[in-house]
């Protein structure tokens, strides 16, 4: 009994960590949100702050099972920690995908351009 109850907290302590990220966007979150949101790209919908637990995505899309990681500078001393969530999403089906977040600034066509070549990359695999 004890163990179900704290699940279900766990669960919620995360739900509730995603919705204050989502209130409290970054900007350059903000910037690629502005581009993914309401089916924009490619009609496909994508979620901000999702929890996966025990992890929170940045922005994912659950038909094509794609996520994508915006890193701040904080996320150069913490490769080890990024690489070991990534393994442990891609066990579970995600294709995850990268962007410092100065990339985006600086090349916001670029980013769009990387992230349709990973939903070609991923409709080409199911068709």
């Amino acid at each position: 009994m004890a163990e179900g109850k704290l699940i279900r907290q766990s669960a919620m302590n995360l739900t509730n960590k995603a919705r204050s990220l989502r209130k409290n966007q970054t900007d350059v979150e903000q910037l690629v949100w502005k581009h993914l949101r309401n089916r924009q790209l490619y009609n496909y919908k994508f979620r901000r702050q999702f929890p996966i637990e025990p992890y929170i995505a940045d922005f994912v899309c659950l038909d094509l099972k794609l996520i994508i990681e915006l890193d701040g500078g904080q996320h150069a001393s913490q490769i080890d920690y990024d690489n070991q969530r990534s393994l442990f999403l891609e066990q579970r089906g995600f294709k995850v995908i990268r962007f410092w977040n100065n990339d985006v600034i600086e090349n916001t066509v670029g980013v769009l351009e990387a992230i349709h070549l990973a939903i070609l990359e991923i409709t080409k695999t199911v068709e």
